[in-house]
C-alpha cells in the first residue's frame, strides 16, 4: 500500500511513454579539449520530459556516412523498424538541458576517438538529422539530503554537471571525477557548497581509491556513480563496504565497458 506520508528523501521512480523523436542539428560548441555540445531542435520536441540527471536517451545515427536515417516506432514489444529499412546506430547519452520555451536539447559528446557515434559527432554539421528514444524513465534523487556524492569519470560528467546546476544553494556536494585529459576539467557552475576532487586517469581502481580517502559528511547522504563498468564496480564497494553506505544510498552505472561498444549496465 502507499504510504500516507512518504520519506521525503525517497528516491522516486517515475515512467514516461515510449517516444521516439526526429531532431535537427541547431548547434555545436566545443566545451574542452574533448567534449562537444550539441544542440538539437525540432516540433518532435514538444512533450519531451527528462526529470533527472541520470536519465538517459537513445541517440540515433545513420549507420554509415550519407546513409538515410530509419527512425523505429514504438509497438506493443518495444521499437519495430519499419520493413527493408536499416537499423540506425544506437547509444545512450545524457540528456544535458532540455529548455521547453526554445525548443532545445543539449547533448555533451566525449570524443573519444572510436566507435560510429564519436565519429558522427566529430563530422556534424547544423541541419544533420538524428532520433531521439526516451527517457523510457526517470530515477529521481531528492535533494533534500544532507549531502550528495557525485563519482565518474568522463563519460559521466555531463550527468554531474547537470546535477550539480540543479542543486540548491542549501545542498552539500562532493565530486570526484577521473580525467585522462586535464584540459577536460571544468568549472562547474553550482549553487551547492562544493568540493571538487580531480583523479587522473590509472588502473580502474583509481577512482575508487579516491573514494575511499574521502571523509563524508554526517547526517544522510545519497552516493552517485557512473563510468567504466571494472571501475565502477571497485567504487560501489568502496561506498558499500569501506563507508558503510546503505544499498538504498547507493548508484553506481556502467557507461562503458572496455571492449564492449554500447555497454550501459546499473550494477
Amino acid at each position: 500500500m502507499p504510504m500516507d506520508n512518504p520519506s521525503p528523501l525517497a528516491v522516486e521512480r517515475v515512467r514516461h511513454p515510449l517516444q521516439v523523436r526526429r531532431l535537427q542539428v541547431r548547434g555545436i560548441r566545443r566545451i574542452g579539449a574533448n567534449f562537444l555540445r550539441l544542440s538539437l531542435v525540432g516540433e518532435a520536441l514538444r512533450g519531451f520530459v527528462s526529470a533527472s540527471f541520470d536519465d538517459h536517451i537513445k541517440l540515433m545515427l545513420p549507420p554509415r556516412p550519407g546513409a538515410t536515417l530509419s527512425l523505429p516506432v514504438p509497438g506493443p514489444d518495444g521499437l519495430v523498424l519499419p520493413p527493408g529499412t536499416e537499423r540506425p546506430v544506437m547509444r545512450d547519452y545524457t540528456p544535458r538541458h532540455f529548455d521547453a520555451v526554445a525548443g532545445t536539447l543539449d547533448i555533451e559528446f566525449l570524443l573519444h576517438g572510436d566507435g560510429m557515434a564519436s565519429r558522427w559527432v566529430e563530422q556534424a554539421r547544423v541541419g544533420d538529422e538524428v532520433g531521439v528514444g526516451g527517457p523510457r524513465g526517470s530515477f529521481v534523487v531528492p535533494t533534500g539530503f544532507d549531502w550528495h556524492l557525485l563519482v565518474g569519470d568522463e563519460t559521466a560528467l555531463p550527468a554531474i554537471a547537470r546535477r550539480l546546476e540543479e542543486l540548491p544553494a542549501r545542498a552539500n556536494a562532493i565530486a570526484v571525477v577521473e580525467t585522462a585529459d586535464e584540459s577536460d576539467r571544468r568549472v562547474f557552475d553550482s549553487a551547492a557548497n562544493l568540493r571538487v576532487h580531480w583523479v587522473k586517469s590509472g588502473d580502474a581502481a583509481a577512482l575508487a581509491r579516491a573514494v575511499r580517502a574521502l571523509a563524508l559528511p554526517p547526517g544522510e547522504g545519497f552516493a552517485w556513480a557512473a563510468g567504466e563498468a571494472a571501475s565502477m564496480v571497485a567504487v560501489r564497494q568502496a561506498l558499500l563496504h569501506d563507508h558503510g553506505l546503505d544499498k538504498s544510498r547507493v548508484r553506481a552505472s556502467a557507461y562503458w565497458k572496455r571492449g564492449s561498444p554500447g555497454h550501459h549496465e546499473t550494477l
